[in-house]
Parts: C-alpha cells; structure tokens; sequence
C-alpha cells in the first residue's frame, strides 16, 4: 500500500483571499473573507481573517487574488506558504498595459 506523501500528511487547508501588504521580503499579507449568519440576529456578516503566507519568489502583488495552503511554522507569524496567483489585480493590469503603450 504506497500512499502519495499527501494522503500520509493529512489534508492541508487552503483559502483564497487577496493580498493586502506585499512590502516584506518572501512575505505576503493575504485577507481572507466568509460569510457567517449570525446565531442570535441571524443577519448575515462578513468576517474577515489576515494570513502571512510565505512567497518565495515574490510574484503575488497588491491586489492579486491568491490562494495559499497551510504549512510548518516558517516564522513567528508566518503558517501559511502562496500556491498559486489566481488572478491579477486591477493595479497590476493598469500598469502593464500602460508600459505596453509606452
């Protein structure tokens, strides 16, 4: 019976959120949101969560919808390592297709 490294490990958690602080070295600020009813109100809230995920090649920006997986402590803060860039953000695309003009 070999199992994938993965299986063995356990699922990891993964979110999606957007990056709200890129100016730490490998280090990005991600915002995750959900939705939660309230118990009492039941008046449905927005929550939101800040993760410091390591970047290792620092290619998520400002903006940048990203989803990130959980991981070993890196730092004292830092639980959580980038897995992908979904989507650019609306900054990044502004400024590429004006360099593209230029």
């Amino acid at each position: 019976m070999s199992d994938s490294p993965e299986t063995s490990r356990g699922a990891r958690k993964e979110r999606v959120g957007y990056v709200v602080s890129d100016k730490m070295d490998k280090t990005i600020v991600v915002r995750v949101d959900r939705r939660v009813r309230h118990a009492k109100f039941e008046k449905v809230m927005t929550l939101a969560s800040r993760f410091y995920a390591h970047d290792e090649k620092n290619e998520a920006k400002v903006g940048d919808r990203v989803r990130i997986i959980e991981t070993r402590p890196l730092s004292r803060l830092k639980r959580w390592r980038l897995a992908e860039v979904v989507e650019k953000g609306a900054e990044q695309t502004a400024l590429s297709a004006e360099t593209a003009k230029a």
